[in-house]
């Protein structure tokens, strides 16, 4: 504790930032990844906690990302669905809000956002000067306002403000959700874009033996897989598709790839990087019944692989309408003739690839985003919006 006193007195431009979140999985992750390893890299001091439990590939991640963490990778137990343990969970958060010396505490998505906020709430006596911002990543979005639990979500989430210095969102339409199911911010709010690495500029070549189609994502009705198991059964029987993920919902779409006799046609390898994955399919399927601003998408168009993609969430953001009309979600006969004309008539959907890796480029950058947050975090009392 003495060292980051100490710090902060010689070195009054570096924060020390606690990044809080429920699984390390998915996009998500992958975007607190990528800013406290960016933050780490400016001098700031970052601490991470996240839930106590992961696959494989998560605990790689987690071991390669741990000594970027001065302040700490803390595990929790922490379940996806309300429960009593997360009293537990939460104060353990408390007791690390109390005990480090922070200047930024942040929250990622409704769990993690919940905890942080709370957390805020508790030690506002001992850590008058802490700030707490909170990146919904969809999470409680999700649910229609007219729901029972969208209601009672959005109530959460217009109580748990009055402990909230800012709002950051991935995009500007989840910045329009907020405000249309919760009611516009009472506190601080800006936009700022996920990001990508130079290195992932760099294109993907296909297996020589790669399906025609991939998925890469979550196992979860959610996304869509389903939808595009019942496009892909309407193609002709040489088409072939590999679904890379895991998730609650795998058991369900493996029984309905048996059901569709698709079982020499369709693979599922389980959870990998994205940039291995994407060897293993030439057209990447974004099937999603609803996103906020998903990496796959800009991870497939930064490694050079087409993509088709449905018009939910902030997917428009990353592939505006000069590049051709987005699918709609839900429509298993529109995604087949997607499919199909990719098959048939490739080069089209190959060009479009080009354009948009020229257009993402500039402004979808890890650099750019995590300056962005820093710049948040350093002015709580104004809203910004940034691009």
């Amino acid at each position: 504790m003495t060292e980051i006193v100490r710090a902060r007195r010689f070195e009054p431009l570096t924060l020390n930032i606690l990044h809080c979140l429920r699984a390390p999985v998915g996009g998500l992750f992958r975007h607190v990844v990528d800013l406290a390893t960016a933050q780490a890299a400016a001098g700031h001091r970052v601490g991470v906690i996240c839930a106590a439990s992961g696959d494989a590939l998560t605990e790689a991640r987690l071991l390669a990302f741990a000594p970027h963490l001065r302040l700490g990778l803390h595990r929790l137990p922490m379940s996806r669905d309300l429960g009593f343990g997360d009293v537990r969970a939460w104060h353990q958060v408390v007791e690390l809000a109390r005990t480090m010396e922070l200047d930024v505490l942040h929250g990622h998505g409704a769990k993690g956002g919940a905890y942080a906020r709370l957390a805020k709430r508790s030690v506002r006596q001992q850590r008058p000067d802490l700030r707490c911002f909170y990146t919904p990543h969809g999470g409680s979005l999700h649910y229609p306002r007219t729901t029972a639990k969208g209601q009672f979500f959005g109530a959460l989430e217009r109580r748990l403000e009055a402990w909230t210095d800012g709002i950051l969102f991935e995009s500007r339409f989840a910045a329009d959700r907020y405000a249309s199911q919760i009611g516009r911010p009472h506190c601080p709010t800006a936009v700022v874009v996920n990001g990508l690495l130079p290195a992932e500029f760099v294109a993907v070549v296909p297996d020589a033996n790669a399906a025609d189609f991939i998925f890469v994502g979550e196992l979860r009705h959610l996304k869509g897989v389903d939808v595009a198991l019942d496009a892909l059964a309407r193609l002709p029987t040489l088409a072939s598709a590999v679904f890379v993920g895991d998730g609650p919902d795998a058991g369900q779409f493996k029984a309905q790839t048996l059901k569709l006799g698709l079982a020499d046609r369709v693979r599922f390898p389980g959870a990998m990087r994205a940039r291995e994955a994407f060897a293993l399919g030439r057209v990447l399927l974004m099937p999603s019944r609803a996103e906020s601003l998903p990496y796959v998408v800009l991870e497939a168009i930064a490694a050079h692989v087409p993509v088709l993609a449905t018009n939910v969430g902030g997917i428009h953001e990353i592939i505006p309408s000069q590049f051709g009309p987005l699918l709609q979600p839900g429509d298993a006969a529109a995604l087949a003739a997607a499919m199909l004309d990719a098959l048939e008539n490739p080069t089209p959907l190959i060009a479009k690839a080009a354009g948009l890796r020229h257009a993402i480029a500039d402004k979808f950058t890890v650099s750019a985003m995590a300056d962005a947050v820093t710049a948040v975090y350093r002015a709580p009392g104004k809203a910004q919006m940034a691009a």
